[in-house]
């Protein structure tokens, strides 16, 4: 038997030493993963781990010391309040993305059922929150084999009604009816594909398929803003999710196909994390 605080400190301890990110914070998610133990009582009890236990912790935390995201060995991660299940084959929901998600929720407040497409859907984190927050009618496409049994889990999970569309956004858009959307939100791929063997280890474990932008990282943001612009209704919006450094670059797609009134929101680190348009 061994104490449960031992295992928390040790597993601190290498977790900085590999240079992970806040130490603790993963020790401890690591502690209540495996023994259902909060920091209050990490802190104040004397709890002891059974060899059966001790060894699946020493597992998972030889998983994170590999630089496998926590999100995917903890098997689900909070997005604005809502649980989603997370593992390899679906893109992790970050922060940066409430950007977005807040953007979208703004311009719908004054919408009473309005419908939405999420394109690029994948665990659902944007469709799932705009469908519980508000009461539009949306949809969600997604290509992936791999992230679309996360998406409708992650629908299930949080009793979200949401239509769900397997399908390439390369090709689907004669699916859909020209004028049918208020709003069509995506965090696509915009990562540029030279770069993506250049990204922190974490990232090398999440999906290329979701990160993969293409040669420029404009690939989605260039055919959706072409082939999508006549599902919206008129003063629809579009809204997308940005790498750093292209909001000029997708203005300026934008403004091509005739999208007006076209504006960007920035993330916490002052960077313009959405550009947002309205078809007239």
């Amino acid at each position: 038997m061994v104490a449960v605080k031992f295992l928390y400190n040790k597993a601190k301890e290498e977790l900085d030493k590999a240079g992970i990110s806040d130490p603790a914070f993963n020790s401890m998610c690591l502690i209540e993963k495996v023994f259902g133990v909060n920091k209050a009582q990490l802190l104040t009890e004397n709890i002891t781990a059974d060899e059966k236990k001790g060894a699946e912790f020493v597992t998972l935390l030889g998983r994170r010391l590999s630089g496998e995201p926590l999100q995917y060995i903890l098997g689900e991660w909070e997005f604005y309040g809502y649980k989603f299940k997370v593992g390899s084959g679906v893109l992790i929901p970050r922060d940066d993305t409430e950007v977005l998600l807040r953007k979208a929720l703004d311009f719908l407040k004054d919408k009473p059922k309005a419908r939405v497409l999420d394109l690029c859907s994948g665990s659902g984190a944007l469709a799932v929150v705009i469908a519980k927050e508000t009461d539009a009618e949306v949809y969600a496409l997604e290509k992936s084999a791999l992230a679309l049994p996360y998406l409708c889990e992650n629908i299930n999970l949080n009793k979200a009604n949401i239509e769900v569309i397997a399908g390439d956004v390369f090709k689907c858009a004669d699916q859909f009816f020209d004028g049918q959307f208020d709003l069509i939100v995506s965090n696509p791929p915009y990562v540029v594909y030279d770069e993506i063997k250049t990204l922190q280890k974490e990232i090398s474990f999440e999906p290329e398929m979701a990160l993969d932008g293409g040669k420029d990282g404009l690939k989605f943001y260039r055919a959706i803003t072409k082939d999508y612009k006549s599902k919206l209704k008129k003063g629809g919006m579009l809204a997308y999710e940005l790498g750093e450094g292209q909001f000029d670059e997708v203005k300026a797609l934008m403004e091509a196909e005739n999208f007006v009134k076209i504006g960007s929101e920035l993330d916490l680190g002052g960077i313009q994390r959405v550009v947002y348009g309205t078809m007239l």
